[in-house]
């Protein structure tokens, strides 16, 4: 059964309806390489093994009967550790919610679950989502498959080395400032930022939030993996007052209606320095839009930096959440996330005002550029993968650079902007590191981010390679 480490759900989902593998037979050979490999790369922090073997167990019955099935039955799947699943407990990463159990799964869980897949245990996160790499005082570091001295990225870290470990082909991930792509983008997967409301959010620590630039995404192997994912997920859910009706559409069904001749914007690198053989790869990568016949220009607009702005709205709905624990237990926090998030008590109305100015400028700049061009195309990171315990690279091709925009400066504006963007493995650096490019479309385009998605990794396929550990 080792053969089925590296394929994709959609191709696990399609064997297990013709009866060419067992549900139970697909999750005896994840936990066989969970024991493997998990020890290396810390993906997994928590399990429910036995559970999922009954319900694996239970879907062979229902195969056997002729029971209708899910389209993703029998699928074993990580959840991030900032989201809930019964039976597990949400730690945040965090020491002080060690013992946090849930009263049940997410909306997004459930629906997985309704779908057919069969949650297999959390994977790990930072703090709180806090950073780009994944490193926590409870569970300790992550590390990437293509090289276990990097990070596989954050804060969907562990799903991302699960899906690129070979240990699962479906995880969740979400995305606050690039924590579904910048983790998909160090490990070499796919990974989807939606639109705001796309998929709906649970209140988190019993408060509804107001910072509108989080979101819950997937983390696959192949892009089909995450529309059948979608698929499975989207549609309003009154848990979630911003949840967006269902789009009406099957995502998996339309992947290959791509428009001809898309107008694409290039831009190569936000006025940020680029790693040079990352700029080498992304080139590449656009490079095949245009032999498949889309009309691409290249741009150098100006972009307006928010990245202290989004730094800012972050730390206040942290504070908000955890302000009493901070004041009573603060020893007991990492000491980055408590300093970061402490640092809201000074943020005033005043700072709020010029976070929103600013954000209306670049809604602008993006209003303007949509109206030109039907998708952007970016690097997903300026480098490649950093060390596994960080901190990020502070120097691009020798020179100083910005850690922040260093990891995070080509993601953190669509989530201040709230438009949706995906990462394809754009190739491998000259360290046989992951390189990847970003795809963004205008709000609620998920459809357009997808089949663009699905187009390049047809011309330029990735799931046939992924690293040995």
């Amino acid at each position: 059964m080792s053969d089925l480490h590296w394929k994709p759900a959609h191709e696990l989902a399609a064997m297990i309806h013709r009866r060419e593998v067992k549900p139970s037979e697909l999750m005896a050979a994840t936990l066989k390489r969970l024991e493997q490999v998990n020890p290396k790369i810390n993906a997994f922090v928590a399990l429910r093994a036995e559970q999922a073997m009954e319900e694996a167990r239970a879907m062979d019955e229902k195969v056997i009967r002729s029971v209708e099935l899910g389209p993703l039955a029998g699928l074993p799947f990580g959840v991030k550790d900032l989201e809930d699943a019964a039976g597990l407990p949400t730690t945040h990463g965090s020491k002080p919610f060690r013992d946090h159990m849930p009263a049940g799964d997410s909306v997004q869980v459930s629906r997985l679950k309704g779908a057919g897949a069969i949650v297999l245990g959390k994977t790990n996160a930072p703090e709180f989502g806090y950073t780009g790499f994944t490193k926590n005082l409870l569970f300790g570091v992550t590390r990437n498959p293509w090289n276990l001295e990097r990070t596989p990225g954050g804060s969907s870290g562990g799903s991302s080395a699960a899906i690129s470990g070979g240990i699962v082909a479906l995880a969740t991930g979400s995305d606050g400032g690039g924590s579904v792509r910048i983790p998909a983008c160090y490990a070499g997967c796919f990974g989807l930022k939606p639109s705001k409301g796309r998929i709906p959010l649970e209140p988190s620590l019993g408060m509804l939030g107001w910072n509108d630039t989080s979101v819950l995404g997937p983390l696959t192997r192949t892009v089909r993996d995450a529309a059948m994912y979608l698929d499975a997920v989207v549609g309003y859910h009154p848990s979630d007052p911003d949840s967006l009706p269902h789009p009406g559409i099957s995502y998996n069904a339309i992947l290959e209606r791509i428009p001809k001749k898309l107008r694409i914007a290039f831009h190569p690198d936000f006025g940020n320095p680029v790693q040079n053989d990352v700029a080498r790869e992304v080139a590449k990568a656009v490079n095949v839009f245009k032999d498949l016949g889309h009309e691409i220009t290249q741009i150098d607009d100006p972009i307006v930096d928010l990245g202290r702005e989004w730094q800012r709205l972050g730390a206040t709905q942290s504070y908000a959440q955890l302000y009493e624990l901070l004041d009573s237990r603060r020893e007991d926090f990492g000491r980055a996330f408590a300093a970061g998030t402490i640092s809201a008590e000074h943020i005033t109305w005043r700072h709020y005002g010029q976070a929103y100015r600013l954000r209306y400028q670049f809604n602008e700049w993006c209003r303007k550029l949509f109206e030109r061009y039907d998708l952007l195309l970016t690097p997903t990171i300026a480098t490649e993968a950093f060390p596994a315990a960080g901190p990020p690279f502070d120097t691009v091709n020798g020179k100083p650079a910005d850690q922040l925009k260093a990891v995070a400066g080509f993601t953190y504006p669509f989530n201040m902007s709230g438009h949706p963007g995906a990462n394809v493995r754009a190739g491998l650096t000259d360290n046989g590191l992951p390189a990847g490019l970003q795809i963004v479309a205008e709000r609620h385009r998920e459809d357009l981010v997808l089949q663009a998605a699905y187009a390049y990794e047809q011309a330029r396929p990735w799931n046939n390679k992924w690293p040995e550990i």
